[in-house]
C-alpha cells in the first residue's frame, strides 16, 4: 500500500518519466483516457471491470463478509480504506460506529422540509448534506492550526461522520417526496445498508435488504476518472471538507451523462410498454423500437461505457441476483431482452465503440419489482453508494498530502498556432 515514505523517493526518480501523451482529440474530447490522476482504491479495466483494491466484483462476493447472500457495505469500505479484507469483527464494528455517529441536528429536517416536495430528490441530497457542513472535524480543526500531517484524520473523522448520516438523510428526502413526509424511524438491529431499505418502507421483503447490500457495493466506486469521483477529488484537492466535496460529486452524479442515466433507462422501459401495449413485447418488438430510438436521433441508455468493452460485471452482478429473485418479473425479462437485442443492432451499426449494458441498465428494474417505483429518486441511491468510494479514497488524498488539482488550459487559437508551428 502507498506511503509517503514510498512516493517521495519514487517520484524524486521517475518525476520526468513520460507516462502517456496527450493528443488534440483529447483535448476537445473531455480529456478521455488520459492517464494523470492517482486513485487507490479502484481501477477500472476495458475487459475485466472495476476492481475494488485488486478484487473484482465476483472475487468481493466471496471473500467479504456477506448478509442474505450479499457482500456488506461496511466491508467494502474497511477494504478500499485499509486495503485488508476485514474479518466479521471489523464489520460489526464499523457498522456500531456508524450507528454511533448518525447524529442529524433538527436544523436539518427543518431545511428539508422548507423545501417544495417538487424539489428534485437530488437537490434535496445535496442541500441537506451542506446543512450538516457545521459539523465538519476537518474545517474547525483547521481553523485551529491544524497540521498537515494530521490533515487524513479530520478528514477521516468527516467521511465516518457523513457516511452514517447519509441513509437516513435519504430516506428522509424520499419519504418527504414520495410519502406524505410520514417517516420511519431507524433500528439500530440492522446493518447499515438493511437499514437504508427499512427507513425507505417500501417493501417488506427480507430479499430488499439484500439487494441494498448489493446496490450499496457495486456502485460504490468507478475509479477516480468518473465525473462524480473526479468532481470530489477535485473540490477536495482545495481542501474544502468531506461535505464540500461529496456535494461537487452528488451535482456531477446528476446529470443525464452520469449518475442520471439509471431513471432514464426505466422511463425509455416505461415508454415502450406503453407505446407497444404490452409488458410482454416479443424480440421482434424491442428490436423494431430500439431501432426507432436511434433512428430519432436518441441514445439508448444504459447502453455503452466510457471504458468499458465487455458488459459491465455490475450489470451481470444484477441480472443473477434478478435471476434468483425476480425471474418471471415482466420489466425484469423486458431488460433481459433488451439485452439479447440492443448490442447487435448497436454493434451493426459500426460508430459504436461498445454496445454492451452498463450498470445502469438493469438497476432501475429490479428497485421497481420491489415497489420503488420513483425513478426521480434512483440517482439519490447511486450517490449514497458513491460516498462510500469517494470519501474513502478522499482519505487518501490526504494521507499521500496530494496537491491542489490544477491543469493547464489553452485556446483554440494557441493549439491551431502550436500545430502551424509544429508543422
Amino acid at each position: 500500500m502507498a506511503t509517503i515514505a514510498d512516493i517521495k523517493p519514487f517520484l524524486k526518480e521517475h518525476q520526468e518519466t513520460i507516462i502517456d501523451q496527450v493528443t488534440i482529440g483529447q483535448v476537445y474530447g473531455g480529456m478521455r483516457g488520459i492517464k494523470s490522476m492517482l486513485w487507490e482504491t479502484s481501477l477500472l479495466d476495458p475487459e475485466e471491470g472495476i476492481r475494488f483494491r485488486g478484487f473484482s466484483i465476483p472475487e468481493l462476493s466471496l471473500k467479504l463478509p456477506s448478509k442474505g447472500g450479499q457482500p456488506l457495505p461496511e466491508g467494502l469500505f474497511w477494504l478500499m480504506l485499509t486495503n485488508e479484507i476485514p474479518t466479521e469483527e471489523d464489520v460489526q464494528w464499523l457498522s456500531d460506529e456508524w450507528e454511533r455517529r448518525r447524529q442529524i441536528p433538527q436544523t436539518t429536517w427543518d431545511v428539508l422540509n422548507a423545501l417544495d416536495p417538487d424539489t428534485h430528490p437530488m437537490t434535496q441530497l445535496g442541500i441537506g448534506i451542506l446543512s450538516l457542513q457545521q459539523k465538519s472535524v476537518f474545517t474547525n480543526q483547521y481553523a485551529e492550526g491544524l497540521n498537515k500531517r494530521d490533515y487524513w484524520d479530520a478528514t477521516y473523522e468527516d467521511a465516518m461522520n457523513l457516511i452514517a448520516c447519509l441513509p437516513q438523510l435519504a430516506a428522509f428526502i424520499y419519504r418527504k417526496s414520495f410519502k406524505n413526509n410520514e417517516q420511519i424511524a431507524p433500528n439500530d438491529n440492522l446493518d447499515w445498508a438493511a437499514n437504508f431499505a427499512h427507513m425507505l418502507g417500501v417493501s417488506d421483503d427480507p430479499n430488499f435488504n439484500s439487494l441494498m447490500r448489493l446496490y450499496m457495493t457495486i456502485h460504490a466506486d468507478h475509479e477516480g476518472g468518473n465525473a462524480s469521483a473526479h468532481a470530489v477529488h477535485l473540490v477536495g484537492s482545495t481542501l474544502s471538507d468531506a461535505y464540500y466535496a461529496l456535494v461537487g460529486g452528488v451535482n456531477a452524479l446528476a446529470g443525464p451523462l452520469h449518475g442520471l442515466a439509471n431513471q432514464e433507462v426505466i422511463k425509455w422501459i416505461f415508454e415502450m410498454v406503453d407505446t407497444i401495449g404490452t409488458t410482454k413485447p416479443t424480440t421482434e418488438q424491442i428490436r423494431k423500437y430500439i431501432e426507432d430510438t436511434i433512428a430519432e436521433g436518441k441514445v439508448i441508455p444504459g447502453y455503452g461505457h466510457a471504458v468499458l468493452r465487455k458488459p459491465d460485471p455490475r450489470f451481470i452482478a444484477q441480472q443473477a441476483f434478478a435471476m434468483e429473485h425476480m425471474k418471471d418479473d415482466d420489466i425484469v425479462n423486458i431488460v433481459w431482452k433488451v439485452f439479447d437485442v440492443a448490442p447487435k443492432v448497436l454493434g451493426a451499426l459500426g460508430k459504436v465503440s461498445n454496445p454492451w449494458p452498463n450498470v445502469d441498465a438493469h438497476s432501475g428494474a429490479i428497485l421497481v419489482h420491489y415497489g420503488l417505483k420513483e425513478y426521480r429518486y434512483y440517482t439519490v441511491l447511486f450517490a449514497v453508494s458513491r460516498a462510500l468510494g469517494v470519501l474513502a479514497s478522499l482519505c487518501w488524498s490526504r494521507v499521500l498530502q496530494l496537491p491542489l488539482e490544477r491543469p493547464k488550459s489553452m485556446t483554440s487559437g494557441w493549439i491551431k498556432e502550436w500545430v502551424e508551428k509544429r508543422s
